[in-house]
């Protein structure tokens, strides 16, 4: 874990606890209306959403506000107030993140909230109901699953590793050093990063139709578990820009992030 100041970690400790209550109180919304009948539609051509997004939106708002009313806000349900361009620290939330998998009654759908200063995340949640899976992480605290720390696998080797992403990419990166072990899809993108942090995944590839929302709360688990996450370019990430829009990226732990970096900027597969 990274040096950070004893004040800042003591406040992100606590930050992250009452992320966690509001988070567990929006599962407790969500689960009962899983696999049951509820309204959907879809929004900007192709992106769906429920009446559970919304309602989840909603709570986590009303909640979050009142811990920190002078904070910003994003989330991807709310409309975007460029207002939120000048705060130093914004409240970045996917209500449901993996909407797609919760319409198809699949498990790995997620509730996500990341408290973010400066363009960094400083505390994160990442909460699994349907699986009882809560991940969450403070700045210069470490990530716990269920409370248990947990770390990014060790290593460099990609022959063999254990990754998951969008199949295009994973196709093109198959033969960049070795053989890779290709996971089934995991619908929410925050709970593909999280399965790095706790190591059950040796990396992960996003491809570059993510946002703020899906990224925050994970940036931070990968982070304080040891690993990394950036663009192919091996930039890390800012938050709370205009564009909340990201390129392709990759997670890892240090060395095995390194090392796929390194081959990636040697090879066709593509940036976007």
């Amino acid at each position: 874990m990274p040096d950070t100041d004893a004040g800042l970690a003591q406040e992100a400790i606590e930050i992250r606890d009452r992320i966690a209550d509001v988070v567990r109180e929006a599962g407790r919304l969500a689960l009962p209306k899983f696999r049951t009948s509820f309204k959907s539609w879809t929004k900007d051509k192709s992106s769906p959403v429920t009446e559970v997004d919304i309602a989840v939106n909603d709570l986590l708002r009303e909640r979050l506000t009142a811990v920190a009313p002078d904070y910003a806000w994003l989330s991807e349900e709310t409309i975007d107030d460029a207002a939120r361009l000048s705060s130093r620290r914004v409240w970045i939330v996917d209500p449901i993140d993996g909407t797609r998998g919760f319409i198809a009654g699949l498990p790995d759908w997620t509730i996500v909230v990341a408290l973010v200063e400066d363009g960094r995340p400083i505390a994160a949640v990442v909460f699994a109901p349907a699986t009882d899976a809560m991940f969450t992480a403070a700045l210069g605290a470490g990530t716990l699953l269920n409370g248990t720390p947990i770390a990014t696998s060790g290593g460099g080797t990609i022959d063999g590793a254990r990754v998951a992403g969008p199949k295009g990419t994973l196709a093109r990166a198959a033969g960049l050093d070795g053989r890779m072990e290709v996971v089934p899809k995991i619908h929410s993108l925050a709970l593909r990063l999280a399965r790095v942090a706790e190591g059950s995944l040796d990396a992960a590839f996003a491809s570059a139709d993510s946002n703020d929302w899906d990224l925050a709360a994970a940036d931070l688990l990968v982070h304080e578990a040891g690993g990394v996450l950036t663009s192919f370019e091996g930039q890390k990430l800012r938050y709370n820009r205009a564009d909340t829009a990201h390129g392709a990226l990759v997670a890892a732990g240090r060395e095995r992030h390194a090392r796929l970096v390194e081959l990636i900027r040697g090879s066709r597969v593509e940036r976007a």
